[in-house]
């Protein structure tokens, strides 16, 4: 069976926080990578096809790919709201149960940053919509940290919560941080999770264990170039092309698109 590309955004901002790059890309960069993954003919699918088609139960589409987001930052969740739609993409969006319409208080300490996130009833608005809603907890601690009393604890009642809130069965979750072990695993399970996206990168094989799959970070580190690359091999160019040779292929590339855009300019 195919691997999937499992995308990962968390922010969507005209002006990505210095600390937050990483994690961010522009809205121009969203719609342009959102259009080139339609002309080349991806269709997005729900978690739940990716599960019923490693079970042998569906067939995928020929070039298959999830699209998910983490925390319900109100930026990424506008953002996407517009464009998916054009393109008949589906996606799947994390929620913070014990957060929901007030900030990203994590990334305070580590990124110096709070980003405003969604509340309730733009969370049903995603649902009718078609938009799926999964589970980032109830206050998106390092889960492996925790006990096993308070990690249960995270798992159990953001479901419930999310459930009771939005009307609709979750069933998918996210890690925050990537954070977990045997243990987080064993107790997402007993909590009635049936997947959970890791930090791991790489396209998600049909041997990933559905509690721990692997996802691509997608964020303003990345050029077009590698979103591309990264999309139909899961790694990025720098990761298989010497370094010397992919600085000059970066360095190539961005005087190219100086030069078109010099002419363009000239034209008009």
């Amino acid at each position: 069976m195919r691997a999937v590309p499992i995308l990962t955004y968390h922010q969507i901002s005209a002006v990505p926080y210095p600390s937050y790059v990483r994690f961010t890309v522009t809205p121009e960069m969203f719609r342009r990578q959102m259009a080139w993954l339609a002309s080349k003919g991806y269709t997005t699918i729900t978690l739940d096809d990716l599960v019923a088609a490693r079970a042998g139960r569906r067939a995928l589409p020929v070039r298959a790919i999830v699209l998910t987001f983490d925390d319900g930052c109100v930026e990424c969740v506008e953002h996407a709201l517009e464009v998916l739609p054009r393109y008949g993409f589906t996606g799947t969006f994390y929620l913070v149960a014990g957060a929901m319409g007030g900030t990203t208080t994590w990334t305070r300490t580590r990124r110096h940053v709070e980003f405003p996130l969604i509340d309730w009833t733009t969370a049903r608005r995603l649902i009718e919509a078609g938009f799926a809603c999964g589970s980032h907890t109830v206050t998106h601690p390092r889960l492996a940290e925790l006990t096993a009393a308070e990690c249960r604890d995270e798992l159990v009642r953001s479901r419930a919560v999310l459930q009771d809130r939005l009307g609709t069965d979750v069933v998918h979750l996210a890690y925050p941080y990537g954070s977990f072990n045997p243990t987080v695993r064993r107790l997402a399970a007993d909590a009635g999770y049936v997947t959970a996206c890791s930090i791991e990168s790489g396209l998600s094989r049909a041997s990933d264990d559905a509690l721990a799959l692997h996802r691509l970070n997608v964020g303003s580190n990345d050029t077009f170039t590698d979103f591309r690359f990264r999309v139909v091999t899961g790694k990025r160019p720098d990761d298989v092309l010497p370094a010397p040779m992919y600085s000059l292929a970066r360095t190539a590339r961005a005087l190219f698109n100086q030069l078109t855009g010099q002419a363009r300019s000239a034209t008009r």
